[in-house]
Formats: structure tokens, sequence, C-alpha cells
């Protein structure tokens, strides 16, 4: 096995099978010869012996003209050119090399545009300024290709670097999503304006209807991914609030607020951001010591997150990014930090909608009941919350405190302003495409087929709403038949020969 200072041949890396023997490249390189304290990225570079450019799950594989020069730099500037921009690495990297190493670097040959590409992310992610004069020629260079991430379109020169920052975030708060097949085809496939194509030629009761029945059912779904059941009251309450996302701006007020609106009994819950360490997961039975499946952020870093996450979502509404993307982004950021002791899941899945609706991809007066969607895909959920959270399991020093809760001992903060959030906007993108193509239409659909049995019920028999409320959900809890129980009680005044009426009629309006 050839084994040369960076760049290892492999089949198998961190146990991850490659598709062939090669030369791992990039960050996938870098991170194992400097030992980073990052997780594996979701795509490794690797060069094939063979003449030949593909992907597939987990890896690129490049022909043996791509293999970089085995030196930092060669290995740098490779992942900057086709892996993308790896914040999370940049900033592990950065702690482990210090200022020397990388001033070093970058006299070297400080001209070229990758090269000032991590000149700029040192004094961007490490907040301090190399001595090194500032570069007075060469054309601005943007800081992502967007060929291979989304980017903020406007951006900000550093005529310093002479490097166009667009980056879609802030310093203390900067997911990153790289371009996918699927993300592209539903950016293109403008799920938006399918929305305002369905509802099109409705009438405007239905859409009242429906908006109000899409609101409860969001509700109610939301607790029952947390495994709570709702009382009808406190799904109402907290179904009006997603109702009045997007009209308030956020800040940590408004989030403190909902989690008010949320949590219905506070008496053994300290309300407000948490002054303790904080995890999801199980106690084990018999020594009630802490089993977590994620920690969260350190409370001690929530006030910095939280602004960073407040500022970037202000910025991304600016720049007008891809509202599902940037629902993406700030919604399972704020999951991941976990600022609350309870209540996170509910906001989390609340600031998607803000989203929506504030960057108004969602139509006037129409909710996406994207909890409803989720609970539909509740193990797809799981695993898309367990792909940024499993792997820092490792990364994260903690210990068992005396009330059987976590205290983190190390630095995390970076962990939860710079991850890749590619999965989670596919997931997401999954959930509106869900939403708008089946939930939507059968609501709307439902309603009129629901108006139209009342209206012969109404003509027929003069029955009042409340009846026919009745009768229809036994009619749907029984099969389209009405039980003999709701034959002798409910409907005792009905004749046998009205009966089959009924349910004829029932099938023909349901079930056709």
């Amino acid at each position: 096995m050839e084994n040369t200072r960076f760049s290892q041949e492999i089949l198998v890396f961190h146990g991850r099978t490659a598709p062939e023997t090669g030369f791992i490249a990039g960050y996938g390189a870098l991170i194992q010869y400097y030992e980073l304290s990052v997780p594996i990225p979701e795509k490794l570079a690797l060069i094939s012996k063979k003449n030949r450019n593909y992907n597939q799950p987990g890896w690129i594989v490049f022909g043996p003209k791509y293999r970089p020069a085995d030196t930092l730099t060669g290995q740098l500037v490779f992942a900057l050119k086709y892996e993308g921009v790896n914040l999370l690495f940049f900033k592990k990297l950065f702690d482990k090399l210090g200022q020397a190493k990388i001033v070093q670097l970058i006299k070297a040959e400080y001209t070229g545009q990758y090269i000032r590409k991590i000149w700029f992310l040192y004094e961007w992610l490490m907040q301090e300024q190399l001595p090194i004069a500032d570069l007075t020629f060469k054309n601005f260079v943007p800081l992502l290709d967007d060929e291979l991430q989304y980017a903020n379109s406007t951006g900000i020169n550093s005529s310093r670097h002479r490097i166009r920052n667009n980056l879609p975030g802030t310093v203390n708060f900067c997911p990153l999503i790289n371009r996918s097949p699927k993300l592209e085809n539903y950016i293109q496939e403008n799920l938006s304006e399918k929305t305002t194509v369905i509802i099109q030629g409705v009438h405007k009761d239905i859409l009242l209807r429906t908006s109000a029945f899409l609101l409860l059912k969001d509700s109610k779904a939301s607790f029952n991914i947390e495994g709570e059941t709702p009382s009808h009251t406190r799904a109402s309450r907290w179904g009006n609030a997603i109702g009045q996302a997007g009209n308030k701006p956020l800040s940590v007020a408004e989030l403190i607020r909902l989690q008010q609106i949320v949590i219905e009994n506070s008496r053994f819950i300290t309300l407000g951001l948490r002054t303790k360490g904080g995890f999801v997961g199980e106690h084990d039975r018999q020594t009630g010591e802490p089993i977590p499946e994620h920690i969260s952020a350190r409370w001690q870093d929530l006030e910095i997150l939280l602004n960073g996450l407040i500022e970037t979502s202000s910025l991304l509404e600016k720049i007008q990014f891809n509202p599902v993307l940037a629902a993406s982004n700030i919604a399972f950021g704020f999951v991941f930090m976990h600022p609350f002791v309870d209540g996170n899941g509910r906001i989390h899945r609340y600031l998607i909608h803000h989203l929506l609706a504030i960057m108004k991809y969602t139509p006037q007066g129409i909710i996406f009941p994207v909890s409803a969607a989720i609970l539909e895909k509740i193990d797809d959920y799981r695993k898309v919350l367990e792909t940024y959270s499993h792997p820092l399991l490792e990364f994260i020093e903690w210990e068992k405190t005396p009330d059987n809760n976590v205290d983190v001992l190390n630095e995390t903060i970076d962990y939860y302003r710079y991850f890749d959030a590619t999965s989670q906007a596919e997931f997401l993108f999954d959930c509106v495409d869900y939403t708008i193509n089946r939930i939507i239409p059968q609501e709307v659909e439902y309603l009129q087929k629901y108006d139209a049995m009342k209206a012969w019920l109404d003509d027929r028999f003069e029955m009042p709403d409340k009846m026919v409320a009745m009768l229809i959900r036994f009619l749907e809890q029984n099969n389209g038949t009405l039980s003999k129980r709701a034959i002798e009680k409910e409907f005792d005044s009905l004749t046998p020969k009205e009966i089959h009426e009924i349910e004829k009629q029932y099938k023909f309006y349901f079930e056709k």
C-alpha cells in the first residue's frame, strides 16, 4: 500500500467502503492526517487509478489526472475547487495549525484565488487580521462556487483579499448546502406556484375551511411527533400561533413567547433559555445515567448562537435566498442547538412555517401542514436528525451531573454554527412536495365532497349541520355504512329505505 504524507491508498475509510481502491484526497485526507475533530463529510473525494469520473452515494470519484500535489496547499486547493467550502473543517484546521503556519502558507502564493479564499476564511472565522499587506490587484472572485453550493446571490466585496463574500450567513451561524440533483429538480419545479394552481378556482369558503383544518392538523401532528396527544384547546392554541407565523420578526424574546404557548403547564419546567446542559436520549433504567443520542449546545453559547441564527435568518430573507433552503438552515439549526428545556421540536417546526410565510413561499391564508408531512415520514425525519447528531457524539466530551444531566467539558460552539444542511434541505423539500401534491389537494377535495353530500342531505331531509357532521363521521368510521348502534340511537327516525339512500349517496360522493 502506498502511504504518502497526506494521501493514502484506501478501500475502506472511517468505516465507509469506497467504490474501488483509490487515493483519498481533499478534506478526507486532511481530516485523517491532522486528526481533526470534525465529522467525515457526507461525500468523500477519491482519486481512481482508472481514467473515469463519477458520483455515487458517499463518494466523488476522479481520474488520476486530478490527483493533487501531496502537500497541505495542494490538498486544500483541491478541496476548495471540487468539494466546496467546509467552514467547520477550516475552523478546526486553523485552530490546529496556528497563525504562523497559515501566514507562511498564504505568503508563498497569496495572489492565487484559492489561497486568497483560505486567507479570507482565516480572518473571517478567527476574527483576527493576519500580518499580510492588502492585495491591491486581481479581480474579485466569489468565495463559494455557486455550481457546488447555494450562495448569497449578492455578496460583499472584501478589497483586502479581492474576494466576494457570498456566504449565506454570518460568522456566528452559517450552515451550507451543497447542490444536488434532488434539490435542483425541486427548485426548478417551483412548488410554490403549484399551490397557486391547485387552489385556483376553489371557492373562498372552502379555502378558509381548508386553512383552518390544516392549522389544527399541523398543530396536532407537531405534538404527536413529540409523543404527546394534546387537548383540543391546547392544539387550537398552538394552531393559532402557527397561523400567525411570519407576522413578527424573530428575536430571542419571540422564541421564548412561543415556548410559553407550547408549554401548557410550567410547574416542573423552567421556561426560557437553558442554564444547564441538555441532551436528547434515554436514562439507564437502573442507574439513571444519561444515554445521549444528541447533545445540545452548551448553555453558555446559546446567546451567541441564537443571535447568529436570528441575524442569518434576516440576511436570508433580505437576499431572497430560496425559502425552503432558508427554512432548512434556520429550523434545523435551532433544533440542533436545543436552547430550551422543552418545546424545541415544536418551535423548530414553527420556524419552518415562519420562513416559508415571511419569504412569501406559501400563498396568503394557506398554511403548509409541514408537521403532518413530517409525521407521515417520521422514520426519515429521525434519520435526518441523526445524520447530524450521531457523528458529533464522538467529538463532544461530557460528564454526568448529580441530577443525571450532561455537562459538556470541551468547546463545541462551532458544531452548531457551521454544519452541512444538505440532507436536511432535501428532506424538507420532500415534505413540502408531499404537502402540496397530497395533503392540500386531499383536504380541498374532501371539503368539496362533504359540501356536496351536505347539500343533498339538506335538500332531502333538512338535516341540521351538527347532525350532518355526525352522520358523515359515522359513515367514514364504518366504511360507508351506518352501524346498528347509530341506526338504533342517533338516527332511529330514519327508515331502512332512507338509510340505504344515504349510504348509496355517500358512496357516490366519497368513493367515486
